[in-house]
This record gives C-alpha cells, sequence and structure tokens, in this order.
C-alpha cells in the first residue's frame, strides 16, 4: 500500500502534520465498510521510532547510517495492507527517489507532503524547544543551519516528487482527503501502479546487495561484460550528444518529442543546460554501475531515467 513522504525545513513540524495524517487515515479505516479498506493499516516511521536523535545530521557518517536505516525501514514496510507515513527530513532528492523507486517496484502509490513553515519560524520553534527541552529535542544552532542550506524542496514537476501536497504553516490540517484519494483511491477504486524497468534495477541492486552482505562474498562480473561501464558511458554520453545537437540546430523549440534509437526523449519546455544533462548522467551510471544492466538495455534504459527526470 502507498507509501506517504513527509519532508519539510527542520522543525518544521513534521510530527505534527504526520500525527494528523495517522488520525485521519485510522478513522476513515474504522468507519469504512469495505473489505478492501477495513483491512488496512498505517505505519508511522519517524527518528524517534527509528531510535536516533538529532545529533545524526552532525557528522556525513551518521547521517549517511541514519537514512540507510530510515530506508530499510520504509523498505520493510511497504505492502499491499499498509500505508507508510515517513516522517523525516527527506530533504535529498535523491532520496526520495529512491524510496519512490522502491515504492514503484512493488506496485504501490506513493506521494510528498511539503511541510511548509517558513526558515525564521522554523528557527524560532527551534529555537524554544532548545530553551525548554534541550539539545536531544532540538537542533544545535550550526546543524539547524548546515540542513536549511543543504535543503533541496520538492519539485511537483518531477515524478518522485509528484503528487505534491504543500501544507502551509497556517494552515489547521493537511489536505488529508486529497492525499487519501490520491494514493487509497476514490470511489472504491484502488490505486495501481505500474514499474518500470529503471525502478526494477533499483528494487534489484537492492536484492542483490542484501544478499551479497548476507553471504559474505563479492559479486563477480562475468567476463562477457567486462566493458560493461565502456558501454555504459558511451551510450549514455551518445544521448547526450544527440539532445545537444538538436538545440543547437533548433533554436527557441522548446519541448515535444525527440526521436532516437530505440525510443523518443520528452524535452522539455525550456531548453536543458549540459551540466542539467550531466548530473542526470552521472546518477544513472551510479545507480547501474555495481551490478550490469543487459547491454541490449542500457539505451532503453537511459532513455526512460531521463525522461523520468527532465523538466
Amino acid at each position: 500500500m502507498p507509501l506517504i513522504l513527509i519532508s519539510g525545513y527542520p522543525a518544521s513540524g513534521k510530527t505534527h502534520r504526520s500525527n494528523q495524517l495517522v488520525e485521519s487515515f485510522k478513522s476513515k479505516i474504522q468507519a469504512s465498510s469495505d473489505a478492501r479498506i477495513s483491512r488496512l493499516t498505517v505505519c508511522h516511521i519517524n527518528p524517534q521510532s527509528l531510535g536516533f536523535n538529532r545529533d545524526v545530521y552532525r557528522e556525513a557518517r551518521t547521517e549517511k547510517d541514519a537514512r540507510a536505516t530510515e530506508y530499510s525501514a520504509v523498505k520493510r514496510a511497504l505492502g499491499k495492507d499498509t500505508i507508510v507515513i515517513a516522517d523525516g527530513l527527506n530533504y535529498i532528492k535523491g532520496f526520495r527517489y529512491q524510496l519512490y523507486c522502491e515504492a514503484k517496484a512493488v506496485q504501490t502509490p506513493s506521494c510528498v507532503v511539503h511541510v511548509g513553515t517558513p526558515i525564521e519560524r522554523c528557527r524560532e520553534i527551534n529555537t524554544r524547544i532548545l530553551e525548554s527541552s534541550g539539545k536531544e529535542d532540538g537542533y544545535a544552532v550550526d546543524v539547524f543551519d548546515n540542513l536549511v542550506y543543504r535543503y533541496e524542496e520538492p519539485n511537483g514537476m518531477t515524478r518522485w516528487d509528484s503528487p505534491l501536497f504543500t501544507v502551509p504553516y497556517d494552515d489547521e490540517a493537511p489536505p488529508c482527503q486529497d492525499i487519501w484519494d490520491a494514493v487509497i483511491g476514490s470511489e472504491g477504486k484502488a490505486k495501481t501502479v505500474k514499474s518500470n524497468l529503471a525502478t526494477v534495477m533499483v528494487g534489484l541492486q537492492s536484492f542483490l546487495r542484501a544478499q551479497e552482505k548476507k553471504a559474505h562474498i563479492s559479486l563477480q562480473k562475468p567476463a562477457t561484460e567486462s566493458d560493461y561501464l565502456y558501454e555504459l558511458d558511451k551510450i549514455s554520453q551518445g544521448i547526450l550528444n544527440v539532445i545537444m545537437e538538436w538545440q543547437k540546430d533548433h533554436p527557441g523549440d522548446g519541448g515535444g518529442e525527440l526521436a532516437v534509437a530505440e525510443g523518443t526523449i520528452e524535452l522539455p519546455a525550456n531548453p536543458v543546460s549540459l551540466p542539467q544533462l550531466q548530473r542526470i548522467r552521472r546518477q544513472f551510471i551510479s545507480l547501474n554501475r555495481l551490478h550490469n544492466l543487459p547491454k541490449a538495455r542500457i539505451r532503453s534504459s537511459f532513455l526512460e531515467y531521463l525522461n523520468d527526470n527532465l523538466v
């Protein structure tokens, strides 16, 4: 069942909004006579339930471990009868993309709830918490400032951040009914999601890494795939060259589909810069360099990933 990612600045009220969603969803489940709804449960995952405090964000190593803990907890909880509400900073778009892929791999909907509390109000709340409750319940000033600086706000134009629901600070409650309809469905119709190659590969890579760790062995690449990384680099760069050449030959022409071998590229309305394309390419290579894609699928997989990320 669905994954609901809560995202926002530190001390923005994410846990408060999550608790409101939990109460609303539990009430809907209890009041429903639909067997599909009445068997659902709500799983609320937050830093407190995972056992780590605010200081994990002070160092890169502990922060990475904390994200890995949340990732594992969400992955374990995802199931056909469980609504997972992941309440945390979730401030890195790459991390939100990973969780989106995990949800899509098990064919369940997902959405992002952005707690839109202004930075200065968050700062006031955090200062009040530090003064009244101590360091364990609030963020140290330097940690707070660093997290705000690094925060990557959700963008509803990207597939992994949509549907996106922004909850202003002054709103009494989140749009619980709209969120319910988006991820559960309305009028008795269940939401369904189809996996694509990119999300299946992310799920497969997670499974292979888990098996490798359990067996205490290193997975060896077949000798026939020794030039895999070369092909991964060459094919993805070739597709980027096609896009840049087309944009050079068609100045001012934005949007539409660009036909290439084995598929099409869905170009956004505004021209795409080379740094943006290279960033997407590096992310794709990073996701796929550890475990080989079949060479015949590299091009189509990259096209699909590119279309998911171009905005």
